[in-house]
């Protein structure tokens, strides 16, 4: 099994609360993260394990359109989002502990191949530096998104 991860986090002058309310809010998403061009509910209300939207994002320029869902949660510390394509399983953990500034805001994303084939592999060689820099470059900017919606500066 081939697994990539990549871990950022930030400050945010704002309670836990208030943090957690813009990280579960699916349906302020697109209005909040600057990459999240739509969300389109599939399944449940809310935020609840099983929940599952159509997110588009737009990544290299271009909008990718995966299907997401809740596979836990730990209200309010943390949260995990799952999503398959291209024979790989994506998961990203968002944690969030009280600091003494408000919160700090951790997110986790990895993508695991179970037995790549020779394409994947060559694949993950020739653009995985690539994709896992753009990856981090837009969990950062989400980071920076969510803050400024939890600190009321939008």
């Amino acid at each position: 099994m081939s697994d990539e991860k990549i871990e950022v986090s930030k400050e945010i002058l704002a309670a836990p609360e208030a943090v957690w309310r813009v990280i579960t809010d699916l349906d302020r998403a697109a209005k909040v993260m600057r990459n999240i061009v739509a969300v389109e509910r599939l399944e449940g209300e809310g935020y609840t394990v099983g929940v599952r939207w159509r997110e588009t994002r737009r990544m290299f320029g271009r909008d990718e359109t995966e299907e997401m869902w809740v596979s836990d949660i730990d209200e309010p510390r943390s949260t995990t989002v799952q999503s398959r394509a291209g024979g790989a399983l994506y998961t990203t953990v968002f944690t969030l502990e009280p600091s003494d500034l408000g919160a700090t805001l951790a997110v986790r994303f990895s993508a695991a191949t179970e037995d790549p084939g020779f394409g994947q592999r060559l694949m993950l060689a020739v653009f995985g530096k690539t994709a896992m820099k753009a990856t981090r470059k837009a969990l950062v900017e989400d980071l920076d998104d969510i803050a400024t919606a939890a600190e009321g500066r939008n």
